[in-house]
C-alpha cells in the first residue's frame, strides 16, 4: 500500500473511539468547524469526521466537506502519528453566501488546512499527570491589596 492510502486502520470507526475523543474539550474552533485531539498509542493517526444533516442538509455539501478532510489528512498523515484527530462541522453554510460549491470548497479548505495545522502540534502534557510540587503549598491564604 502506498504511503498516501486511507486504510481502514487510519479511520475512527466505532463509537466508543467517537466517544473517547468527544469527552475531552475541543482543542480549536473556526467558523464552521470543531477540532478534537487525543493521543490514541498507536504508531497511526486515525481521523473521525461528523457532518451531520442539521448544518449540510444536501448529500452533495456533506460528502464534499468529508472528501475534503480525508484528503487533507491523508496527505498529512505522517505528521498525525500517535493521535486520533476528530473534526466536527458545527455551522451551516449559509446560501446567500455560499452559493456555489466553489465557494464552500474554498472556505473549507482554508478552515481546515489551519485546524489540522493545530492538530499536528505537539500534545499538551495532561495536568493531572504531573506530581505536584512540595515546595510550593497546597493552599495559599489570600492576602487583602
Amino acid at each position: 500500500m502506498s504511503d498516501h492510502a486511507f486504510p481502514k486502520a487510519a479511520r475512527l470507526t466505532k463509537t466508543d473511539e467517537f466517544s473517547s475523543v468527544f469527552a475531552l474539550r475541543p482543542r480549536r474552533r473556526s467558523p464552521h468547524f470543531v477540532l478534537y485531539v487525543c493521543a490514541n498509542g498507536l504508531e497511526q493517526g486515525r481521523l473521525g469526521i461528523v457532518v451531520g444533516k442539521k448544518f449540510a442538509p444536501r448529500a452533495a455539501e456533506r460528502n464534499l466537506v468529508k472528501r475534503m478532510v480525508r484528503e487533507l489528512f491523508r496527505c498529512r498523515q505522517d505528521q498525525f502519528a500517535g493521535r486520533d484527530i476528530l473534526l466536527r462541522l458545527q455551522a451551516k453554510f449559509p446560501r446567500a453566501d455560499f452559493a456555489s460549491r466553489t465557494a464552500i470548497r474554498r472556505v473549507c479548505l482554508t478552515e481546515l488546512s489551519g485546524l489540522l495545522d493545530v492538530a499536528a502540534r505537539p500534545l499538551p502534557v495532561a495536568a493531572a499527570a504531573a506530581p505536584p510540587d512540595p515546595a510550593t503549598p497546597a493552599s495559599q491564604p489570600a492576602t487583602p491589596a
